[in-house]
């Protein structure tokens, strides 16, 4: 059941972005991931500042259109949320500014769009939704989207890729070495790579103690 107050100090815009808020059944993309996503904004904005309503109003949309990891339209995502969050931000009455303010943010935070974010909203969403992809959670969204993609969890003969090429459609825990090590590396705000250095730690830590088991 949905719970405004976890979107304080935000309550009121989340109740009205929420049923926009996502589409499909990923997941890895649900509303759990906004809410984290939300908590990490916040908490990188109680350090760095900026303005906390368009910060808030990105999170809440910025998976509001949904494009599977295995889509050739996978790098125009964040463009296409952006587009269909103006359209909800200028039904619901928002100024032209702010709505630009917004898309910005979203069309500049995914990872695969590799568009460098030009406002402090933008840096902190990018932060915030990239230490969703890194650390324990990170660890499980991973296989996750392994699973949906029919991926494997690894080559038995060679799980570290020692003696093949990385393959992160093939071997889910691939996708540890051809992304999730990098991100920590591009974080755009000293709050969020603070967060980020611990949360690698986590992910490194994690492959560690999978790889002793196999």
């Amino acid at each position: 059941m949905f719970e405004a107050k976890a979107f304080s100090p935000f309550e009121s815009l989340a109740a009205k972005l929420t049923p926009y808020a996502t589409e499909g059944d990923d997941g890895s993309h649900d509303l759990a991931h906004i809410l984290r996503v939300f908590r990490n904004a916040m908490r990188i904005h109680a350090t760095e500042g900026g303005n906390g309503r368009i910060l808030a109003a990105a999170v809440l949309l910025h998976d509001c259109v949904a494009v599977e990891k295995s889509s050739p339209l996978r790098s125009k995502a964040s463009a296409l949320a952006a587009e269909k969050a103006s359209g909800i931000l200028k039904k619901l009455g928002w100024a032209a500014d702010e709505i630009a303010a917004v898309a910005h943010a979203i069309t500049t935070h995914s990872f695969s769009a590799n568009i460098t974010p030009e406002t402090l909203e933008a840096r902190i969403l990018q932060d915030a939704d990239r230490l969703d992809a890194i650390g324990m959670v990170g660890a499980a969204r991973c296989f996750y989207i392994g699973g949906r993609m029919a991926s494997g969890l690894y080559d038995p003969f060679d799980p570290a890729a020692e003696r093949r090429p990385l393959d992160d459609r093939r071997y889910a825990i691939d996708h540890f070495q051809t992304k999730l090590f990098k991100l920590a590396e591009g974080f755009q705000t000293v709050a969020g790579r603070a967060l980020a250095a611990e949360r690698d730690k986590r992910l490194r830590d994690f492959l560690t103690g999978f790889m002793d088991e196999i």
